[in-house]
């Protein structure tokens, strides 16, 4: 009978070793998974956004160059 009881602390002690190693992968995957995505998020810049008519260097020329 004491032999059994050894087996079985055995078996809980791996049960317990194995579930930890797993709880321990499936926290890193999530965390990797949150930093690809704010990664991903903070890379793309919005364009800035301009309302109404531009004088620009480009439009300044065209109009030198059609004599306006």
């Amino acid at each position: 009978m004491k032999n059994n009881s050894k087996q079985t602390n055995q078996e809980r002690r791996d049960f317990i070793k194995k579930s930890t190693l797993v709880g321990a992968v499936v926290v890193a995957g999530s965390v990797a998974s949150v930093e690809a995505i704010a990664a991903v998020n903070s890379d793309r810049a919005e364009p800035p956004e301009q309302k109404g008519y531009q004088l620009t260097q480009h439009v300044m020329d065209y109009y030198k160059s059609a004599d306006i």
